[in-house]
C-alpha cells in the first residue's frame, strides 16, 4: 500500500507543525501558502487529502475544484467561523470541518477516517461504517453525520431532535456503534410506549417484593445498559416523577431500584431523542429545565424530509432495492414524472411515510417503472400553495389567505370541533398525533 500524500494550504506556520504531529507515519506532506499555488500542486501531485484554512471565500477555489470531481477529500480549518460558516463550508464540498484551535488528536482522527475511507473497498465501508446505512445525498445530512461522528468519539450526553420518522433512532444506533462503548449493549426505551406507572420500574428496576406483582428482582434499563448506551426515545413524554429520578441518575451516576435499600453505580452513556419542542414543554411546566440542560449537552437536529428533497430518490431506491432482494419485487425505478410528484409532496411522516409508500407500491404496482398514475392520491395532489410555476393557485387567492394561514385555520377548526382533544383532532385531520402536535407548536396553538 502506498504511503499517503497530504497537501496543506495554509499561511500559518503552526499548522505545519500541527500536521507533522498528526499525519500518519511516513506520509508525504506538501505545503503551499496560497490557494493558487495549492491548486497547481494538487493538479500535479494528486494528494490523498487536502487541508486548507481561512475564510469560506478564501477556500472557495479549492472546494470548487474538489466538488467538480477531483475525488480528493478536503479538511477545512479556520478560526472564528460561525455555525452558518461551517454549514456553508460543508455544503461547498469539504469532507470535514475543524474549528481553531485545532488539536493534534482531532486532526489525526479526521485524517485516519478520510484516508481509511479511501483505502477500503465499498462493501467494507458499507458494513463497517454505520453512518453509511443512513442513506442521504444532502449537505444537511452530511453535516449531521459529521457532527454525530465527532460526538460519538466522546462520552457526552446527546439530545437528538427532529420530527417523527426522520431517523433519530438510526443516528443513536450509529453513534453507539462508532463510540468507545460499541462493545457494550445499546438498550432502547420508548418513554411514550410504556404506561406512566410502569416507566420508573422499567428504567430503574425493582427488588423482589417491592410491590404486589414483584415476584423476583428485575434490573432496570440503566443496569442493563452497563458499559454501553441507553437510548431514551420520546423523552418529552416522560412523567414528572421519572424526570426527577432521571436527573439524579445523570448527576450521580447511580440508580435506586424500587424496594432496594442499596444504591447501584452505573457506567453508561445516555442518548435521548424527541419530536417535541422541549422548550415549549418547559414553558408549560411539563418538562424540567435542569433536566433539559443535563440532556442537551450536544444536540443534533435531524432535518425533515421536505427540507432535503434531494434525499428522496436515493432513500426510495434503497427501499426498492431491499424489496427486490428480499421479495423479488419487479419494480426497477421511478419515472421522472413520479419522482417530481414525490419531491413536491410535504412528507409529514418523513422517511417512515416514504417507506410505507414504497411498501404499498411493491404490492400495487405491477410494472417495472413507477408512473405518476401508480401513486396514491395523497401524493399526487400538489400542495395548494405551490403550482408548477411556483405561483399561488387562484383557489387560495380567492380566500385572500396564504397557505400557512389556511393551514392554521384548518388546525384551529379541528381542535375546536374536538374540544381541544389532540387525539380526536388528529383523527379528524387524518394525520398522526405527533404530526398534529408538531404543527400546533409551529403555529403556537399548544
Amino acid at each position: 500500500m502506498n504511503l499517503p500524500i497530504v497537501l496543506l494550504v495554509s499561511k500559518h506556520p503552526d499548522t505545519q507543525t500541527l500536521l507533522k504531529a498528526a499525519a500518519p507515519a511516513g506520509a508525504t506532506i506538501l505545503s503551499s501558502h496560497s490557494v493558487t499555488d495549492g491548486l497547481k500542486v494538487w493538479k500535479d501531485r494528486s494528494p490523498d487529502v487536502v487541508i486548507c484554512d481561512g475564510t469560506p471565500q478564501q477556500m472557495k477555489a479549492l472546494l470548487d475544484y474538489a466538488r467538480q470531481g477531483a475525488m480528493t477529500p478536503v479538511i477545512a480549518m479556520g478560526e472564528g467561523h460561525s455555525v452558518k460558516d461551517a454549514v456553508d463550508i460543508m455544503r461547498a464540498g469539504a469532507a470535514d470541518f475543524l474549528p481553531r484551535p485545532v488539536h493534534a488528536p482531532d486532526l489525526r482522527a479526521s485524517l485516519a477516517r478520510l484516508l481509511g475511507e479511501q483505502r477500503v473497498s465499498p462493501p467494507t465501508v458499507v458494513s463497517g461504517d454505520p453512518f453509511v446505512q443512513i442513506v442521504s445525498l444532502s449537505s444537511q445530512m452530511a453535516l449531521m453525520k459529521q457532527l454525530a461522528r465527532e460526538v460519538a468519539a466522546t462520552d457526552a450526553t446527546v439530545l437528538i431532535t427532529g420530527e417523527s420518522g426522520t431517523g433519530k433512532e438510526l443516528f443513536a444506533q450509529a453513534i453507539h456503534a462508532t463510540s468507545p462503548r460499541a462493545a457494550g449493549p445499546l438498550i432502547a426505551l420508548n418513554c411514550a410506549g410504556i404506561p406512566e406507572n410502569l416507566l420508573e420500574a422499567e428504567l430503574f428496576g425493582y427488588h423482589q417484593g417491592a410491590f404486589t406483582d414483584a415476584k423476583q428482582t428485575k434490573p432496570g434499563r440503566f443496569q442493563l445498559a452497563e458499559g454501553g448506551t441507553l437510548f431514551l426515545d420520546e423523552i418529552g413524554e416522560m412523567s414528572a416523577a421519572a424526570q426527577a429520578k432521571l436527573l439524579r441518575v445523570l448527576e450521580t451516576h447511580t440508580v435506586d431500584p424500587l424496594g432496594d435499600t442499596r444504591t447501584h453505580r452505573v457506567n453508561i452513556r445516555v442518548i435521548a431523542a424527541t419530536n417535541e419542542d422541549l422548550l415549549a414543554h418547559i414553558k408549560a411546566g411539563r418538562f424540567r429545565l435542569d433536566l433539559y440542560y443535563r440532556l442537551n449537552v450536544y444536540q443534533l437536529r435531524i432535518p425533515p424530509l421536505r427540507e432535503r428533497s434531494e434525499d428522496i430518490e436515493p432513500i426510495f431506491e434503497s427501499f426498492l432495492a431491499r424489496a427486490r432482494r428480499e421479495r423479488g419485487c419487479r419494480i426497477k425505478a421511478l419515472a421522472p414524472g413520479a419522482l417530481t410528484l414525490l419531491r413536491r409532496h410535504d412528507w409529514p411522516g418523513n422517511v417512515r411515510e416514504l417507506h410505507n409508500l414504497a411498501e404499498w407500491l411493491t404490492i400495487t404496482c405491477k410494472e417495472e417503472l413507477i408512473q405518476p398514475h401508480h401513486l396514491p392520491a395523497s401524493v399526487k395532489t400538489v400542495p395548494a400553495a405551490a403550482a408548477p410555476d411556483g405561483e399561488l393557485k387562484p383557489s387560495l387567492l380567492a380566500f385572500g389567505l396564504s397557505f400557512q394561514e389556511m393551514e392554521k385555520k384548518m388546525l384551529e377548526e379541528a381542535l375546536k370541533k374536538a374540544s381541544g382533544n389532540v387525539s380526536e383532532a388528529s383523527r379528524l385531520l387524518k394525520m398522526t398525533r405527533n404530526t398534529l402536535r408538531y404543527r400546533m407548536a409551529k403555529y403556537h396553538l399548544a
